[in-house]
């Protein structure tokens, strides 16, 4: 099976690189000066959770090459969704030769808007947990002992290609899960999502250090119950055992746990605030919803976006 990864970052790189590392047969596509450090300096993955560095060498290229390259079975889609225009026009020829995306991109919206460039068919849904981040020179650094891939079709048909690409993470040390009802796990991954990116960015801190104020967890748990009843009016009801997972992280006093939509607004990067939290206020809206710190939340990260196209950061 070849895998090309759209993006050798913090979630492509670490997935493609450790599908490569057990034998794989991956490529990523990237921008130029990735791939000039990509050539330099290989790939390289830092996950103190394993006692774990590694280096490799990898194979790279650009969009402009996209159409010099032999066709693949999969590509893996890990690029922010505020460029994901310009990476359907990369990955084009790859599905028009064949290959079946695989989306590991935050949040829900841009399936909709894959389904419609590329059809459902060859769009599968998929989700990843993981805390990484890309280090300035270029390294991935693996933040927890988080390590785990849900893919599956949309609509729950199981093919050779699933099967396949689920034997491939098998013999890394990712936990895969070939899933007939992604579209739930999608749900129940953007619950959680949709809660910590709200929090932790209207707050500009960590679930422990919000959760250590007066009304931290009590905020938090208020923010996740929204996103629970969103899910379960879109048809998506989770899991009790979900519920009692997050109801515990949101009092952990301890825990060092951010969005990675905060790293990146800290850092006075892009942000995906409308694939995320205008998402969120936008079915909080569409279901009548209450919702009034989601709707500070979006406001916060718009006004965040403002600030900084008008360079005042």
């Amino acid at each position: 099976m070849r895998v090309v990864s759209l993006g050798a970052g913090a979630i492509g790189g670490y997935y493609g690189g450790r599908l490569l590392q057990a034998g794989g047969d991956v490529s990523f596509l990237v921008r130029p000066q990735r791939l000039k450090l990509l050539r330099e300096h290989g790939l390289n993955i830092k996950s103190p959770a394993y006692g774990d560095y590694a280096h490799l060498s990898v194979s790279a290229f650009t969009a402009e090459q996209s159409r010099e390259q032999r066709p693949f079975d999969v590509v893996m889609l890990t690029c922010k969704a505020y460029d994901l225009d310009t990476a359907m026009d990369s990955i084009a020829p790859f599905v028009e030769q064949g290959a079946t995306i695989l989306p590991l991109l935050n949040g829900l919206a841009h399936l909709e808007i894959l389904n419609r460039r590329f059809g459902q068919i060859n769009v599968w849904g998929g989700l990843a947990k993981i805390a990484a981040t890309l280090l300035p020179d270029g390294t991935i650094q693996h933040l927890n002992d988080w390590r785990y891939v849900t893919f599956g079709a949309q609509d729950g048909a199981i093919d050779p290609r699933l099967e396949a690409l689920k034997e491939t993470f098998d013999r890394t040390n990712i936990v895969a899960t070939l899933a007939t009802d992604v579209m739930a796990r999608m749900w129940e991954k953007f619950v959680h999502l949709a809660t910590v990116a709200s929090m932790t960015c209207l707050m500009r801190a960590s679930v422990g250090e919000i959760a250590r104020t007066t009304h931290g967890s009590g905020q938090m748990l208020e923010m996740f119950t929204v996103m629970v009843e969103m899910a379960k009016r879109a048809g998506y009801p989770v899991s009790k055992d979900f519920e009692a997972e997050y109801y515990d992280l949101f009092r952990n006093k301890a825990s060092g746990y951010t969005a990675s939509m905060l790293r990146d607004l800290e850092k006075g990067g892009r942000i995906e605030a409308d694939h995320i939290i205008g998402f969120a206020d936008g079915k909080a809206r569409e279901f009548a919803i209450n919702a009034p710190v989601l709707s500070a939340a979006f406001t916060h990260v718009k006004a965040y976006e403002e600030r900084r196209a008008s360079r005042r950061l």
